[in-house]
């Protein structure tokens, strides 16, 4: 090992490692049996992991990512063409291309838009990059937080309520998880006037090298108006391509989910 290295340093990646690994928080005993280092060794590197940010300790003692990461994240996408390959897979698709199109990350309970493609129909919906939103109530959101466990999720909300844009936003968890459930057997989220009146909105997650662990999704706006039945199965068919566009660009192997 080179002499500038820092052990801790490494072993605090190596639990961030292991932690990112896991749909569901670890236990103190958890990491220090999956790490095989003293608690007293592993309860120094959460907590100063948790100081930085770069985990989070949940009421009853369990540790996940933090939200500090999804910065660090935010400014990688920042120097990396990945916003860019978004803009270039849209493009590439030349389909529906006067509705909107969204590349969104998880920041805690929010998502948080990181490249957009605004239609250019009437009354198309204008995002914008760093506009923030309640996941339960996009089909971004909602497609990235079907990757979570049910344990993760009721912990993410855990104290929180759940606020509502439009009359038909989920405003409880167990609605939340129902939700859930049909976009992992569907493969693909609807939000139906959950975030606007009139709106109807399709998203997907993409996927990490793994396969398994949501990292963004895309989503493609319109009005609800023109979300007939054919319009539906192409955006649906769409946020699927564009999704596995974007999962290959992080390296996901197909069918490795």
């Amino acid at each position: 090992m080179p002499k500038a290295v820092v052990p801790s340093v490494l072993k605090g990646a190596r639990l961030l490692d292991v932690v990112a690994a896991s749909r569901n928080p670890f236990s103190l005993a958890e990491l220090s049996q999956k790490l095989d280092l003293p608690k007293s060794s592993v309860l120094s590197l959460c907590t100063s992991l948790t100081q930085a940010g770069l985990l989070t300790r949940f009421d009853d003692g369990s540790y996940h990512l933090g939200t500090h990461l999804v910065d660090l994240a935010h400014a990688y996408l920042s120097r990396t063409d990945l916003t860019q390959e978004f803009g270039r897979a849209w493009d590439s698709l030349h389909i529906m291309p006067g509705e909107s199109a969204v590349l969104a990350v998880l920041d805690g309970t929010d998502v948080v838009y990181v490249a957009c493609r605004n239609g250019s129909l009437p009354f198309a919906l204008t995002y914008r990059i760093g506009m923030r939103l309640p996941a339960h109530c996009t089909a971004s959101g909602k497609a990235l937080l079907s990757s979570m466990s049910e344990e993760r999720i009721r912990q993410l909300y855990r104290g929180r309520k759940l606020e509502r844009l439009t009359r038909n936003s989920r405003s409880s968890i167990k609605a939340l998880l129902a939700d859930l459930e049909k976009v992992r057997a569907k493969g693909y989220a609807i939000d139906d006037e959950e975030t606007r009146e009139g709106m109807r909105c399709y998203g997907a997650p993409v996927f990490d090298a793994t396969g398994r662990q949501a990292v963004a999704a895309v989503a493609l706006s319109m009005m609800k108006t023109t979300a007939a039945a054919r319009a539906g199965d192409i955006a649906v068919g769409t946020v699927h391509e564009l999704a596995e566009l974007m999962s290959h660009r992080l390296g996901m192997i197909p069918g490795g989910q």
